[in-house]
């Protein structure tokens, strides 16, 4: 076994892993569950092999969730190991983080040296949405640690010839696959161009090499998808976000053509918040009336007059617990609503969200940048990723120093012909996996969250590392080429700037890191700048400079990888920033609170009452479910899957459960839609209404976290199916 070596390149990178584990681990525990929808899932998967093989979300093995199952099996596995709990499903991803940051010191110093490798490993570690990934139990960043294997062995493959090395490397995109699905094909135009320009490797040689790896790719990427599509449906749970049943279809459809805003949205794609069915879901929210100027899909939105105020009404006629706040007084016991503030997000008064034509935005108003909570809706242009939204601070901040490197390293190589050595081919990789990422994602109208832009975290970081030392080296030979390196030190400063400019009013914080950038970062610049002039000027005092103006650029990604330390994320859509710190402008679309009271006194009341029944519950969506699978371990149905689009069940086949009595109890409202509309209507026409205080907590719907669950709020009413008349 290998000693540990300790000198000053081996100590830096500890230090940076050591700093990418603090970021990754420490105080994890805030995080909970992460995404509930998730973290049910793999609950449920703990409990058969059935369940674990085909990523059932509920422990009947009802419906799957709607993503692949390698991370979630990871996650089982650790479950499995040291039990069901947060920490337990959130390692695999802070661990994966750690990895990815040693894998890319290796990769860029492979052929560009240590120093390359350690500057990009450190600008990956404080990537603010890496960081965000490495702490929440969504699957991107199991998802890179894959794909910077995959280029490892792409590297080999290049230096070998050897045919092995690709095979290898294609067959762990197609694990990749086995994650996140056609996510992982952003890097194969990375991989192909690299290969196919190799100067080493025949041109017909590489075509017949990508072609046998290409096969290996899809075997390996399709395998389980096809293996559960051969399953009999009886046998095996509902396809999740599928419109029939099939993996194939979900990988076309909803993880497919909806990611590039084509094809019918299943769910919150484009910023839709699902639908609020006409017959459900009756709030009234006094003072709203400007900010609901849309329509909720199905579920149009109504102003309802009153001399003295004014409410909005969700089109949906019948609720457990219904607002009606007028100057007459308070009605139903339930608490007036505060004025100008939209109640019930994490238990917290929160900034009007913008519900404009059913795009559901974050709050914005004074607080500065957050936009849209779905990338997708964010205006697309080259300079979506740069603008006030959701998105720029998470990624941005050194993005155009990886331009500039990659500039930088591109004339001290030239990239022309012959493609012979490591340095130009590993160029061609890192630009063309963050080229096309990059267009994705500013310009794609279709579904996705700020934190898939992890997916541009390691071409950025290894670029970065690539072009200061690029532009050290050109800075030191002197002559025209030597201004790229203050240059880029004040175009990325700049960009930094304008990104703290956006969250100018959120925090002090904000303008002390303004401060710091602007001395360290521009500020050296301009003193690099001027030294290229003096002649004899001292190397250690150049040294200083471009080491102070490195520290001033990681300032602030660094602060805001930081909050997610003190301060718990948006379990469903998580992000980092000083908005984490701010006043709770954190919405969680989850189950809510897995321990709120309306929770707890639910369950008591169906586990006494439950008797022989199959599902302790059934619920619209898994967005109702999720909190009390995590809780009880018990079959909760959710009958339209995650968004309550999915047409799992007839009315037909719903009723021959309630005859076997594998079904009593019913929550309408949430989500609904297509037949499961027709479902929940007979179950109100039909079953017997459970008295509200017999099974909610409180009296009130405005309470704790989350968006479409129980944790606190009631946003149906609970039926009992026990005797009904099925025929």
């Amino acid at each position: 076994m290998k000693r540990l070596k300790f000198n000053k390149d081996s100590i830096g990178l500890y230090l940076i892993l050591l700093l990418s584990a603090i970021l990754n681990f420490t105080n994890l525990s805030i995080e909970g569950y992460g995404n509930q929808y998730y973290a049910a899932g793999v609950k449920s998967m703990t409990m058969s092999l059935k369940n674990f093989f085909f990523v059932s979300f509920d422990p009947a093995g009802f419906v799957t969730i709607d993503k692949p199952p390698l991370g979630f099996w990871i996650q089982a596995i650790f479950a499995k190991i040291f039990g069901f709990n947060g920490i337990s499903i959130l390692l695999p991803q802070a661990i994966a983080g750690v990895i990815s940051v040693a894998l890319i010191y290796i990769l860029v110093k492979r052929y560009f040296g240590k120093t390359a490798g350690l500057i990009s490993a450190l600008v990956l570690a404080v990537t603010p949405v890496f960081v965000v990934d490495s702490r929440n139990n969504t699957i991107d960043n199991l998802l890179v640690m894959t794909l910077l294997f995959a280029v490892l062995a792409l590297l080999k493959a290049l230096d070998s010839g050897k045919l092995r090395y690709l095979i290898l490397s294609l067959g762990l995109v197609g694990i990749g696959f086995n994650i996140k699905m056609l996510q992982a094909y952003m890097v194969i135009p990375a991989i192909y161009l690299t290969y196919l320009l190799a100067s080493k490797i025949p041109l017909k040689k590489s075509i017949g090499h990508l072609a046998l790896a290409t096969v290996v790719l899809l075997v390996v990427s399709l395998s389980w998808a096809v293996i559960v599509d051969m399953t009999p449906e009886s046998m095996r749970p509902y396809v999740g976000s599928s419109t029939n049943n099939s993996e194939l279809e979900l990988i076309i459809g909803h993880n497919g053509l909806e990611r590039l805003g084509l094809g019918k949205n299943t769910g919150f794609g484009g910023g839709h918040i699902g639908n609020f069915n006409g017959g459900e879901f009756r709030r009234n929210f006094s003072g709203y009336s400007d900010q609901f100027n849309g329509q909720f899909n199905q579920g149009t939105v109504e102003r309802s007059q009153s001399n003295n105020s004014q409410g909005i009404s969700v089109d949906a006629v019948s609720s457990a617990t219904k607002n009606s706040n007028s100057s007459n007084g308070n009605q139903n016991n339930t608490p007036p609503i505060n004025q100008g503030n939209f109640p019930g997000f994490n238990g917290q008064n929160v900034p009007n969200p913008n519900f404009a034509g059913g795009n559901f935005e974050r709050p914005n108003g004074n607080k500065g940048g957050r936009g849209g909570l779905f990338g997708g809706q964010e205006k697309a242009s080259i300079l979506r990723l740069f603008s006030n939204n959701s998105l720029s601070d998470q990624i941005i901040w050194l993005f155009p120093l990886a331009i500039f490197g990659f500039l930088a390293e591109l004339l001290r190589k030239r990239l022309k012909r012959p493609f012979d050595d490591g340095r130009k081919l590993s160029l061609i990789l890192w630009i063309s996996w963050l080229v096309p990422v990059f267009i994705y994602f500013s310009f794609t109208t279709g579904l996705f969250h700020p934190y898939y832009l992890t997916m541009m975290a390691p071409p950025i970081a290894a670029l970065t590392g690539i072009g200061i030392v690029s532009m050290w080296e050109m800075y030191e030979e002197g002559g025209v080429k030597s201004w790229l390196l203050p240059l880029s030190l004040i175009a990325d400063g700049s960009i930094e700037l304008l990104i703290l400019y956006y969250h100018y009013n959120i925090s002090n914080l904000t303008k002390y890191i303004m401060l710091v950038v602007a001395v360290l970062s521009i500020g050296s610049s301009i003193v690099l700048s001027l030294m290229i002039f003096a002649k004899n000027s001292r190397l250690k005092v150049k040294k200083a400079m471009l080491i102070a103006g490195i520290i001033g650029l990681l300032i602030a990604p660094t602060v805001w990888s930081a909050t997610t330390l003190f301060y718990p994320m948006n379990s469903t859509i998580p992000t980092a920033g000083l908005e984490l710190a701010s006043d709770g402008n954190r919405m969680d679309f989850g189950g809510g609170n897995v321990d709120s009271t309306t929770n707890s006194k639910l369950i008591s009341f169906l586990e006494k009452n439950k008797g022989n029944a199959k599902y302790l519950l059934v619920v619209s969506s898994s967005q109702s479910a999720d909190s009390i699978i995590i809780k009880t371990g018990e079959p909760v149905m959710a009958l339209g899957g995650f968004s309550g689009s999915d047409n799992i069940l007839t009315l037909a086949q719903f009723k021959e459960l309630v005859k076997k009595g594998e079904v009593r109890y019913v929550m309408t409202g949430g989500m609904d839609r297509g037949s499961n509309s027709e479902i929940m209507n007979w179950v109100r026409e039909n079953g017997k209404l459970v008295p509200t205080s017999e099974w909610s907590g409180t009296s009130t719907t405005q309470s704790d976290n989350g968006f479409g669950g129980f944790g606190g709020r009631d946003f149906g009413e609970l039926y009992d199916l026990k005797g009904v008349d099925v025929n």
